[in-house]
């Protein structure tokens, strides 16, 4: 079986960050990126089912820049046989997104699709769901455990209420949560061998995806300041406050 598993490059978790002066978006100039970390679970999860014996190949996606290939890099240094980047420097939304990667799995007809249940910089939490709607798969996202028998999968998700445990049809879409594993870090010797692995570069054009954006960010701003506590004397006055300034009762 295949597996194909989306990555991101996203700013780093680590990163404290920052609005642009024209309030036009982030700041990326010269700040430290990395993979998503729920994409890195994802990965993880692929190398353990090729570990297992389940999965036979694993294939890194991902979309943008010429430098998003630094993220593929990174996959196959933990276990990826290879790696697909779609090549552009528009601004990607989920939409757009879940249409390359139906592009690219019609090309690959994978047998199962990894990817994280959301990604760090926007928090959409939309492509793998829509990238489900668009192939007609069945989908099990936030997932904490995962169990493959034959055409089916067992999915152990993360819901409000606690855990919930679904059997669905391969091949199928998971979305990943953060109890599902713990990423590996690469070895040296792996990163060396990652140097060589293939990758294929496609562009949207190549893959027919019209990638125009569908929403327009009119502003980004910051977060305001929080002010500082005070501290009341006694529960009347605690109540008082929520009621009369806080406006909370």
């Amino acid at each position: 079986m295949k597996v194909l598993v989306a990555v991101k490059r996203v700013i780093d978790y680590n990163v404290k960050v920052r609005v642009k002066a024209d309030n036009t978006g982030v700041e990326t100039a010269n700040v430290k990126m990395s993979m998503n970390p729920f994409d890195e679970i994802a990965v993880e999860e692929a190398i353990r089912l090729k570990e297992a014996g389940t999965a036979e190949e694993i294939v890194a996606v991902s979309m943008g820049p010429q430098q998003c290939q630094e993220t593929i890099r990174t996959a196959l240094a933990m276990g990826a046989d290879r790696g697909v980047l779609v090549k552009t420097d528009d601004e990607l939304q989920p939409l757009a997104v879940a249409k390359l990667m139906k592009a690219v799995v019609d090309e690959e007809q994978p047998g199962l699709i990894i990817l994280g249940k959301q990604a760090i910089d926007d928090d959409s939490n939309q492509t793998g769901q829509m990238l489900a709607a668009l192939l007609g798969w069945p989908q099990a996202t936030f997932a904490s455990k995962i169990e493959l028998a034959g055409d089916k999968a067992k999915v152990t998700r993360e819901v409000d209420g606690g855990l919930e445990t679904i059997e669905i049809n391969m091949p199928c879409i998971v979305t990943t949560d953060l109890r599902l594993n713990e990423p590996r870090y690469a070895s040296l010797p792996n990163i060396m061998k990652a140097k060589k692995k293939p990758i294929d570069e496609k562009s949207p054009e190549d893959l027919g995806v019209d990638t125009t954006p569908r929403l327009t960010t009119l502003k980004v701003e910051e977060p305001p300041k929080r002010e500082a506590g005070v501290i009341v004397e006694d529960v009347a006055q605690l109540v008082d406050k929520l009621r009369n300034e806080a406006g909370v009762i």
